[in-house]
């Protein structure tokens, strides 16, 4: 299937340093009306996947809206003169604007992915059950069908049913960070799947700020023999 994205990139006068939490809090606050722009609706909170998600890519902000997230940020990309994040405002000197229909699904081929951000793979028990397992080829067992749940969750928020197994591989280091005040586990590297994801898409969790940002790489070295089909 395809999937139609709106990219937009912000720059301004003087370098940007801000989380991707704060911009999307500035969105949020500033388009209110908007539901899919911070993920709430009549006060209670929408779990499927973000459909507008936010970015900061190499210190650039950068908001990707899907299908009707793309729709919505079309009409607001253009409706402010300057961003604040956190104690700073920025004033935006130039919009990056791109729009796509992207190819979206399993594949027969064997694609190749970086983390352009980190991958929140786990939540509080699948914390627990990844420290339980002693041996590291269960560990990535473990985040291998982490990593095909996360598609598998992905597809069916997009209204994509998945026609045949995934099959992928992980290759990632443990990252430890704050996020909300608490410690967690996240995940930095990459992953091999025969599945096609549009650039900067976010897998995993707190995708709508902006954790598991994907980019397709071409590694056609890579021995795919072993890979783990689901």
């Amino acid at each position: 299937m395809n999937l139609k994205t709106f990219t937009l990139t912000l720059a301004s006068n003087r370098h940007i340093e801000g989380t991707s939490t704060q911009l999307r809090g500035f969105f949020a606050t500033k388009f209110n009306e908007y539901a899919l722009l911070h993920q709430h609706k009549a006060d209670k909170f929408i779990y499927s996947y973000p459909l507008v998600q936010y970015k900061m890519i190499n210190g650039a902000p950068m908001v990707i809206g899907i299908n009707d997230g793309a729709e919505v940020l079309k009409q607001v990309y253009d409706k402010y003169d300057e961003i604040k994040l956190g104690d700073e405002v920025y004033e935006i000197v130039e919009r990056g604007i791109c729009v796509k229909n992207q190819e979206f699904g399993l594949s027969e081929k064997i694609h190749s992915y970086e983390f352009a951000t980190p991958w929140l793979a786990l939540n509080q028990e699948n914390y627990m059950r990844y420290y339980g397992l002693k041996d590291g080829g269960e560990r990535f067992d473990f985040l291998r069908k982490t990593l095909t749940g996360n598609l598998l969750s992905m597809s069916k928020s997009l209204n994509y049913q998945v026609p045949d197994k995934i099959k992928c591989d992980v290759q990632v280091n443990i990252r430890k960070r704050r996020l909300k005040d608490v410690n967690v586990m996240t995940f930095i590297g990459g992953f091999h799947a025969n599945f096609i994801i549009p650039d900067h898409l976010g897998l995993g969790k707190s995708v709508s700020r902006g954790f598991g940002s994907v980019v397709m790489k071409n590694d056609p070295e890579m021995n795919f023999n072993n890979i783990y089909q689901s």
